[in-house]
């Protein structure tokens, strides 16, 4: 039974790779819950969260698949609604703090070719919001507990230090072998950072997943019943 429209809302690339990647995210949450899942874009494409939420009649809950509650969760989104005259709308936590995102970067990871030994590099896109950046610290320790080894936060777009000043440091420490792990959703320029920031195994992006799709629909059924998956 729909009790709720749902709005995955997504950052947006000009990446066609990308796109498609949340596309079919979108389409797999949809054969889950049985119903459309309408995709938005907070950033760089169209349809924005706001033009979708403005033509969506009806109880709406958005869910933003974003790793961290930055300014897009907490500021960008909230506005976009509102000025589409739909404050009444339900957003849910951002996906980051979900269990099935960090199962499925510990395997993107061993898929990479991690080793046990290796020093481990968490790259994120960054964030100039502390709120933010603790929940990224967060992933990291949480990582770091899963694999057994401190993890390192480093920043492709935003903040410090890089990726690349990362990896170097790690080497200057010691370290003969780095791997990073991705806190990336989809393909795109960030990603492609990653190639070149000097590491041995570079994890691909958390997306395409199952697990990705079964936790955008968790934290909708959350919102809409109040009962997880």
């Amino acid at each position: 039974m729909n009790t709720g429209n749902l709005i995955l809302a997504v950052h947006g690339t000009r990446d066609p790779h990308g796109t498609a990647v949340a596309r079919s995210l979108a389409l797999d949450v949809a054969e889950l819950v049985r119903q459309p899942a309408r995709l938005a874009f907070a950033d760089v494409r169209t349809p924005t969260v706001g033009q979708v939420a403005a033509r969506t009649p009806g109880p709406l809950v958005v869910v933003p698949a974003f790793l961290a509650s930055g300014y897009h969760v907490r500021t960008d989104i909230p506005h976009q609604l509102a000025r589409a005259g739909r404050a009444d709308a339900v957003v849910t936590p951002a996906l980051g703090g979900h269990p099935a995102l960090l199962d499925t970067a510990v395997r993107r990871l061993d898929d990479a070719g991690y080793r046990t030994g290796d020093a481990v590099v968490l790259a994120c896109v960054g964030t100039s919001d502390p709120g933010a950046g603790a929940e990224l610290r967060r992933a990291a320790a949480d990582l770091s507990r899963r694999l057994g080894t401190r993890v390192e936060v480093a920043f492709i777009a935003t903040g410090g230090p890089t990726v690349t000043e990362r990896v170097a440091q790690l080497r200057e420490r010691g370290h003969r072998r780095v791997a990073v792990a991705s806190w990336l959703l989809a393909p795109g320029l960030f990603h492609d950072r990653l190639a070149h920031a000097g590491a041995d195994a570079v994890a691909d992006p958390l997306c395409p997943a199952p697990a990705i799709a079964r936790a955008v629909v968790d934290r909708y059924r959350r919102a809409v019943v109040g009962q997880p998956a």
